[in-house]
């Protein structure tokens, strides 16, 4: 049995595709105003906002728990709006060896976007499940950016 996976979810979001990206990139610190239920802060610890090698702290509900994860953002590509985590501490850490998410914005329209999140990861071992808590987390945070990104009226 193989240790690696790769889980994918996509959701259309009424957003434009540079919108939604821009708040990956540049202002994840902003998801604690948009999912407070779900996001509750992203602090910075190294670099700069919307800047490859920045390090950064996540406060979150997962599984119903309150975690931390710090990570470090490794890759952002303006042109195909994709953004590349790796989580360097915290909780994941304890089950999988490595964790990466990517999120990407693939424009549908003037308004709307489609939003890919890809995690990549190793388990540690066979009985640690697959990461489908992280799915669900990203699933409301897009809702998040939509709620808080509504399309502007002609």
């Amino acid at each position: 049995m193989t240790l690696s996976g790769q889980l994918e979810t996509e959701l259309e979001a009424k957003v434009s595709a540079s919108i939604f990206h821009d708040v990956l990139s540049c202002r994840p610190h902003h998801f604690a105003n948009m999912t407070p239920d779900h996001v509750h802060g992203v602090e910075l610890h190294e670099g700069e906002w919307g800047k490859p090698g920045t390090v950064i702290t996540w406060t979150y509900k997962h599984d119903g728990v309150t975690e931390i994860a710090k990570e470090i953002i490794e890759e952002i590509d303006d042109e195909k709006n994709s953004t590349t985590f790796k989580v360097i501490e915290g909780h994941l850490l304890d089950k999988y060896n490595s964790f990466y998410v990517t999120v990407q914005a693939i424009p549908k329209g003037e308004h709307s976007c489609l939003a890919r999140w890809t995690i990549k990861y190793e388990k540690k071992s066979e009985d640690v499940p697959d990461p489908q808590g992280i799915v669900n987390l990203a699933i409301e945070m897009t809702k998040g950016i939509e709620a808080h990104h509504p399309p502007k009226q002609a």
